[in-house]
């Protein structure tokens, strides 16, 4: 017989054009994870609405580029289910419930609620829906009773929670509907911008998995190299160039320690060191380009996995709220 495979669950915002940040800290995580894992990979689009809630105008669109991103990755529909968060009513009711009993003192004590509020000052935060959205995630989990969440060490405080609210609703109505799902701890890469910053679409410094050719070709051009090389002729330190980070990530390891040893010689000039990665890039985005190009051609296929995708979500959604209402008794 066959075994049961474990099951993964992990869901991202829509927020804009997916990057290489996002590609390499949680698409490439996912494309590992879906051969081992029954994976259940979903749109949060729900969750886009705790901060963007005065302009929904453009979630529909994030949607769709988001998934267009996320097949054109590598995410397989034959081996994860794909869905979208508000295709599946579960996830709404869920939340309404597991608000009723989830301290407010728990809320109040998520250490992103404060920052994000900090952060972004020019939207109004001081909203139930961005006080709550922690128990709208655990509600996102638990309908699906993942064995793991694939998460970052800097999440783990909301993986908690989730954990939290199951032991306690399994402890006021004496059950055991919810099984407490385990971390799976994954390195995110920290992928640098063209601005030697954090790759972040609020940086505006980003390369894209939807940009062509000679936009990538452009943006790697101007991107920033280390600051004391001001002519050609002065020796580098790759430590300080954030264009080496590219080439750690997409070089092979003999082109990587002879633009170590070039650029501390001046033996190589930044222009020539940026196109070489950039052949090395363009390269590795080819194929998602290909694929991208296809479905947003005729996005039917589109329609037609997330179609699927949410009625095999939809099915195990549903049999979880019945247990639920069940131990509620309503």
């Amino acid at each position: 017989m066959t075994p049961i495979r474990k099951r993964v669950l992990s869901g991202m915002q829509p927020s804009g054009l997916m990057h290489l940040g996002n590609y390499l800290g949680a698409l490439e995580n996912w494309k590992a994870l879906q051969e081992q894992y029954d994976c259940y990979f979903f749109v949060a689009d729900w969750h886009a609405l705790s901060t963007n809630y005065a302009d929904t105008s453009r979630i529909r669109m994030f949607v769709r580029d988001m998934l267009i991103d996320w097949l054109a990755g590598g995410i397989d529909p034959e081996r994860a289910t794909i869905f979208i968060q508000s295709r599946i009513p579960e996830h709404a009711i869920l939340h309404l419930l597991l608000s009723m009993m989830a301290p407010v003192s728990w809320l109040e004590r998520n250490p992103t609620y404060k920052e994000k509020q900090e952060e972004i000052k020019e939207k109004d935060l001081t909203t139930y829906g961005f006080l709550g959205y922690p128990v709208l995630q655990a509600a996102d989990i638990l309908l699906y009773k993942p064995d793991f969440v694939p998460v970052g060490k800097d999440q783990l405080p909301h993986l908690e929670l989730t954990r939290e609210l199951a032991r306690r609703f399994n402890d006021i109505y004496k059950t055991s509907v919810f099984p407490e799902p385990k971390e799976h701890l994954t390195k995110f890469p920290k992928v640098i911008g063209t601005d030697g910053r954090k790759m972040s679409k609020s940086y505006h410094n980003t390369i894209n998995l939807s940009d062509t050719e000679p936009a990538v070709r452009q943006k790697l051009k101007t991107m920033v190299t280390d600051p004391a090389r001001v002519r050609r002729t002065d020796p580098g330190n790759p430590d300080l160039c954030p264009v080496y980070e590219f080439h750690k990530i997409y070089s092979p390891q003999g082109t990587q320690d002879q633009i170590n040893k070039d650029c501390r010689t001046a033996a190589i000039g930044c222009i020539d060191c940026k196109k070489l990665v950039a052949d090395r890039l363009v390269e590795q985005l080819t194929p998602i380009w290909d694929i991208r190009a296809k479905l947003t051609q005729d996005s039917s296929q589109v329609d037609e996995i997330v179609d699927a995708g949410s009625k095999r979500a939809a099915t195990v959604a549903k049999a979880t709220l019945q247990e639920v209402n069940e131990a509620m008794k309503i």
